[in-house]
């Protein structure tokens, strides 16, 4: 599974930016999906997952009410919608697929988000 993440960018504190996953190779639907993310000199810690099909979703405490992920298994493509944006959001954010049925896992190569005034 190849996975190219999108959407990064330098954002100010308080706004909103949309990341996307687009994914190949494989099946799709085979995949719960999630977002990771390592902020420097952090480790990387899990933001979101959302499940093969179905649509049901986790999201760390730091997030929840601000971040959404979503799929769309049509397109091959998740995607996290960032809300009420931090400066404490700066990392670089990677999308993982885990296929269900092996475990296996994938990683895309990360999109910066700055947050920053």
């Amino acid at each position: 599974v190849q996975l190219v993440e999108s959407g990064g960018g330098l954002v100010q504190p308080g706004r909103s930016l949309r990341l996307s996953c687009a994914a190949s190779g494989s099946t799709f639907s085979w995949y719960a999906m999630s977002w990771h993310r390592q902020a420097p000199g952090k480790e990387r810690e899990l933001v979101a997952r959302i499940t093969s099909v179905g649509g049901g979703t986790h999201y760390a405490d730091s997030v929840k009410g601000r971040f959404t992920i979503s799929r769309d298994n049509e397109k091959n493509t998740v995607y996290l919608q960032m809300n009420s944006l931090t400066v404490e959001d700066t990392a670089v954010y990677y999308c993982n697929a885990q296929n269900v049925y092996y475990g296996t896992e994938y990683w895309g190569k990360g999109t910066l988000v700055t947050v920053s005034s």
